[in-house]
């Protein structure tokens, strides 16, 4: 979210995006609530500028995925004409089905890391930021690189390390 707010590239999502990620955490992470999820939702419309998409509904049902329940993601993609669509799960989203729409998928750590080449100042300001804000608990460099790694970022904490002094 903090490089979303940096205009180095549009974030784009749907209400449909929102309610999948919100019913997954909820599934895995029984610390967390729907209230605290919804303030993150809004939190997440209210600071990223056009970032909700709409009007992509009509285009599911002709889109070919191997996740039928993926299709909405490359509807919205299409609709708002995004050119990559960022995504852990690379293999519900193949090239062959992504290129008819001159769409790509991309794994968020490689999306970090060409955030970082095109701009590791700005990336370096963000990351800086985003560490000092924690507080409850407060993380050191150490720790907050080792929650990137947690979190499947392998080559943007070794960019980061490179790029970043003090992070």
């Amino acid at each position: 979210m903090r490089l979303a707010v940096t205009d180095l590239f549009r974030a784009r999502w749907t209400d449909a995006i929102h309610s999948e990620w919100i019913r997954n955490l909820l599934k895995n992470r029984p610390d967390l609530t729907l209230e605290k999820l919804t303030r993150t939702k809004n939190l997440m419309n209210s600071h990223v500028r056009d970032c909700l998409v709409t009007g992509y509904e009509a285009l599911i049902a002709g889109l070919q995925l191997p996740d039928p329940d993926d299709r909405h993601v490359l509807a919205a993609a299409i609709r708002c004409n995004a050119s990559i669509i960022v995504t852990f799960d690379l293999k519900d989203f193949p090239a062959q089905a992504l290129s008819l729409y001159g769409i790509e998928s991309q794994h968020p750590d490689d999306f970090i890391v060409h955030l970082i080449d095109l701009n590791p100042t700005e990336i370096c300001k963000v990351v800086k930021r985003h560490r000092s804000s924690l507080k409850n608990p407060p993380q050191t460099s150490e720790e907050y690189l080792e929650s990137l790694l947690r979190q499947g970022l392998p080559q943007s904490v070794t960019a980061l390390q490179d790029f970043c002094y003090d992070i």
